[in-house]
C-alpha cells in the first residue's frame, strides 16, 4: 500500500484512535444506545425554557423576553418556545426530562475549553484526558460483540477521545456503504515511518469492525427516513438509518451549529430551536415506527449557557448555567433540579443548581447498567427517577 493512498483513505471521513484487535464487547441490556446532540456555540437557556411567571425575566430581557405569543406552556412556571412545538407530543407523551442549571464550579467561557471540559467530564480547573464516557463504555460487561463504540456523524471527536475502543467519525450513511468497496488489508506492510505506522495499525484493526458495518448498510440500502430540521434533521435521519439497518453502537452523536448568539438573537435563535424540535421529534417518531424509542436515550450539550441578561445589540453573551434535555421511551418527562433564582445573578450570570456530571452518572449507572463508574461520586438522588426502572 501507497503512502499517498492511505493518507487517502484517511482524510476520506474516517478519524480513529489507536484500537485493540478485536472489538470491546456490549453491556447485558442489549440494543440500548445513547444519542448526543451538541449545541454547538451555547444555548440560550432563559429563552429555551422560559420562566414565564418570573417578574424579573422580563427586567432582564426588556427586548428578547419571549412573550405569550411565542411560546407554549408547560406548566404553572415554565413555557417552552413555540418553535420548539415539534417537542409538544413527546413532552405530552410523558418522555421528556427538563433538568434545569447544569453547569460546574468555575465556569469557563472560551467555547474551545469549556466543551473540552462538558466532553470530557472536567471542571473549571482541569479538562479530563478522555472522552466522559468512552472508558466506562469499553470496560462495559461481555454479551456480544459491538459494530463500534461510538459513531459521530457531524465529524467531532472530543466526546470520544480514547487511546482505546473503536469510536468512529462518519459524515453520511453513504460513507458507511462504500467501506465495502474501499477496505483493504495492511497486515504485510511495513514503513519506518512513525505516523504513517500508526496509521496503518488503525486501519488494520478496524477492517473486521468496518467490513460488518458496510455490509449491514448495503442490505438496507431502501430503508430511508426523512426527518426535517435541517442539517441537524439529516444527521438525525442517519442515525435512524444506522438503527434501523441493525448498526450495534450504543452512542451516536450529533450536532447544531449557531447558538452564539452575541446579536439579533431573536430570529436566528428561533431558527436554531425550530430545527432543533423538528429533529428530536422527527427522531422520537420514527423510533417509535421501528419499535427502538424504548432502547433509545436522546440528550442535549453545549458548552455554556448565556448570560441572563441581554446586551445592546439585541443579543446575549456568554454565561453559565442552562437547561438541558432528555428524551427517550423510558424517561419519566418532567423537571430536574431547581431553576437558578433570577434574583441571585453573579454580575448578570445564573448560578448552576446541578453539577452537569450529574447528569452523566446518572446516564452511565442507570441507563447503562454501570453502578460505578468515574462519576460515582456526583450521584444525585434528584435525577433517581428520571428513568424507568431499565
Amino acid at each position: 500500500m501507497k503512502r499517498r493512498d492511505a493518507i487517502k483513505y484517511f482524510m476520506s471521513g474516517l478519524i480513529l484512535p489507536l484500537v485493540p484487535a478485536r472489538l470491546q464487547a456490549a453491556a447485558a441490556q442489549s440494543g440500548r444506545r445513547l444519542v448526543l446532540i451538541e449545541l454547538s456555540g451555547a444555548n440560550d437557556g432563559l429563552n429555551t425554557v422560559i420562566p414565564y411567571r418570573d417578574d424579573r425575566y422580563y427586567k432582564l430581557r426588556p427586548n428578547l423576553a419571549i412573550r405569550d405569543q411565542d411560546r407554549f406552556q408547560l406548566d404553572d412556571h415554565f413555557a417552552l418556545h413555540n418553535a420548539l412545538k415539534d417537542l409538544g407530543s413527546v413532552w405530552e407523551n410523558g418522555e421528556l426530562a427538563i433538568v434545569h442549571g447544569l453547569g460546574y464550579p468555575g465556569a469557563n467561557r472560551s467555547h474551545f475549553k469549556s466543551i473540552a471540559l462538558w466532553e470530557t467530564g472536567g471542571d473549571g480547573t482541569s479538562a479530563g484526558r478522555s472522552g466522559w464516557l468512552t472508558e466506562d463504555i469499553e470496560n462495559m460487561g461481555v454479551t456480544q460483540d459491538w459494530d463500534a463504540h461510538g459513531i459521530s456523524l457531524d465529524g467531532g471527536m472530543g466526546v470520544f477521545t480514547s487511546p482505546n475502543g473503536v469510536w468512529l467519525s462518519m459524515t453520511s450513511a453513504a460513507q458507511f456503504q462504500r467501506l465495502s468497496t474501499s477496505s483493504f488489508s495492511v497486515a504485510s506492510t511495513t514503513t519506518d515511518n512513525p505516523a504513517l505506522a500508526a496509521l496503518l495499525g488503525r486501519a488494520e484493526a478496524l477492517d473486521t469492525s468496518m467490513k460488518r458495518i458496510s455490509s449491514k448498510m448495503n442490505r438496507s440500502r431502501s430503508l430511508r427516513f426523512d426527518i426535517r430540521g435541517g442539517d441537524l434533521g439529516r444527521q438525525m435521519a442517519t442515525a435512524a438509518s444506522l438503527i434501523a439497518a441493525g448498526i450495534d453502537t450504543p452512542v451516536l452523536k450529533v450536532k447544531i451549529d449557531g447558538f452564539d448568539t452575541h446579536e439579533n438573537q431573536f430570529g436566528r435563535h428561533r431558527n436554531l430551536l425550530r430545527d432543533l424540535g423538528r429533529s428530536i421529534g422527527g427522531f422520537a417518531s420514527q423510533m417509535r415506527r421501528i419499535n427502538e424509542w424504548d432502547n433509545t436515550l436522546v440528550m442535549t450539550y453545549s458548552e455554556f449557557g448565556r448570560r441572563a441578561i441581554e446586551n445592546f445589540t439585541d443579543g446575549t453573551d456568554h454565561g453559565t448555567a442552562a437547561p438541558h434535555f432528555i428524551a427517550g421511551g423510558r424517561v419519566n418527562g418532567g423537571f430536574y433540579s431547581d431553576h437558578p433564582n433570577l434574583g441571585k445573578l453573579i454580575e448578570g450570570d445564573l448560578q448552576f443548581t446541578m453539577d452537569y456530571r450529574s447528569v452523566y452518572e446518572m446516564v452511565l449507572s442507570a441507563w447503562f447498567g454501570i453502578d460505578q463508574n468515574r462519576f460515582t461520586g456526583f450521584r444525585n438522588t434528584d435525577l433517581s427517577n428520571l428513568l424507568e426502572d431499565v
